[in-house]
């Protein structure tokens, strides 16, 4: 996906046709996510009291599996630069219940949004970071003499005196051009870099456990001195982690944080898979109460509440939600109303036909017969797929759907895999280096396994 585009030229065209690089067909469910992303971008443009009143499109894709609801979702928030997490909506449990609680996916939205602006700021700072740790390196190399200073010299002296010697400075510059020169990368130093080490502390909670002990060990790291120990690492190595000391040095983690809550409330996009799981049947009986009790909970951040985070409250009315799931025996009306109402946007996804297959096989700019391709050429064997290879392949795929579970596009990853495991395993030592995968090459291959119902259940 193409990453210096400018928000403001990504029209919900533009949106389409960037989205029709990666994924084949679906045009209504790119259709729907265009627009929500759009009306993001006019909403910044409106008077602040009108900004806030206007809502997120949130969306509900129905479809099965593996015909592109999640890709799709992936691909809108890189193109638009969004901190993008997926949850899966089978994994919450009603609070009282052992399992993760609801608010959980905005903290780790916010921290996966602190890790990409942190990211960003890096690159600003690379330049001077860089020559930072090159100074410090050269000082572990070439340690400087300890000044030399008479007790009859005034302050002043001192001050306007050449701290070290003309030859130590020839030297460390002949010592700065090698390494430049990278003639010193087999070269060993001594580091001294922070402990991260810390002994387990066991959590009895019943709600974010992985959370609450992450956050105990900060906490007591920070009551703690630093501690360190020493490394003993090769001189490319060596300026990599002193980089990233004086980078974090550098950055000011306050103006990170204070950008990275703003993207999380303005842009964020979290993907809630799975959705159709915790919709409720039988209203009222068995299991179904504790799904109900996970919409509910569910329901306060969709609709907009303050989430609680180490990095400070998160305002959650503005963050774009798409949910997603199958409905083969539940229906978005089962979903609470409260919470249906919270999702006015409903796209059904299709069925992936043998055409689909091809062209997905064929037209992505990460169509697995390029990746194939391309993996195959690091061991100078050269792949190649016919018209009637491809489209046997695609065949057979649409036949392993129809006969077990429907896995949507999923199937070509296994369907690739049989076909050419022999080929993976060979390659270093083929003799013959051009392999040609034609019609009779996935018949040969595969017609066992197809015509095996049982196997072809197990394998494909």
């Amino acid at each position: 996906m193409q990453s210096n585009i400018d928000t403001a030229d990504l029209i919900p065209r533009r949106i389409v046709e960037e989205l029709d690089k990666y994924i084949i067909g679906q045009k209504d469910a790119k259709r729907m996510v265009a627009i929500a992303l759009r009306s993001r971008w006019r909403r910044q443009r409106l008077p602040v009291e009108l900004r806030d009143e206007v809502m997120p499109k949130n969306i509900i894709m129905i479809g099965p599996t593996g015909v592109g609801k999640t890709e799709i979702s992936r691909r809108l928030a890189k193109l638009s630069h969004a901190p993008f997490i997926k949850v899966e909506a089978s994994k919450f449990t009603e609070v009282g219940y052992v399992g993760r609680d609801v608010e959980s996916m905005i903290r780790d939205l916010v921290e996966l949004a602190i890790n990409m602006i942190k990211s960003q700021h890096s690159e600003t700072v690379l330049e001077k970071a860089s020559k930072l740790a090159e100074d410090r390196l050269l000082d572990l190399l070439l340690p400087p003499p300890p000044l030399q200073v008479s007790t009859g010299i005034s302050s002043e002296s001192r001050e306007t005196a050449a701290p070290y010697s003309d030859t130590y400075e020839q030297t460390r510059k002949k010592m700065q051009q090698l390494l430049l020169d990278k003639k010193l990368d087999d070269k060993f130093v001594d580091l001294e870099v922070k402990d991260k080490s810390f002994p387990p502390i066991g959590v009895i909670s019943n709600v974010g456990m992985e959370e609450l002990e992450g956050n105990l060990r900060e906490m007591l790291g920070g009551m703690m001195p630093g501690r360190k120990k020493k490394r003993r690492v090769k001189v490319p190595e060596a300026l990599s982690i002193l980089a990233q000391e004086e980078s974090a040095r550098l950055i000011d983690m306050d103006e990170v944080t204070r950008e990275a809550i703003d993207r999380v409330e303005n842009s964020g996009i979290i993907f809630i898979d799975e959705i159709d799981k915790i919709a409720s049947r039988d209203k009222g009986h068995g299991p179904d109460v504790s799904r109900e009790g996970v919409q509910r909970d569910l329901l306060p951040i969709v609709e907009g509440s303050t989430v609680n985070t180490k990095y400070g409250m998160v305002k959650t009315d503005h963050i774009l939600f798409i949910a997603a799931g199958a409905f083969h025996t539940a229906k978005p009306s089962d979903l609470i109303p409260e919470l249906q109402g919270r999702f006015p946007i409903r796209v059904e996804l299709s069925s992936l036909t043998k055409e689909d297959f091809v062209r997905i096989l064929t037209e992505p700019k990460n169509a697995l017969t390029l990746q194939y391709h391309a993996l195959l050429e690091t061991e100078t064997v050269d792949l190649k797929f016919t018209k009637d290879g491809i489209e046997e392949i695609a065949g057979m795929a649409v036949y392993a759907n129809e006969q077990a579970e429907n896995i949507g596009a999923r199937r070509l990853f296994t369907i690739l895999e049989r076909l050419l495991d022999q080929v993976s395993f060979d390659a270093p030592e083929l003799s013959e280096k051009k392999i040609v995968v034609d019609k009779q090459y996935v018949e040969d291959h595969l017609r066992h396994i197809i015509k095996d119902q049982d196997l072809s259940r197990y394998i494909l």
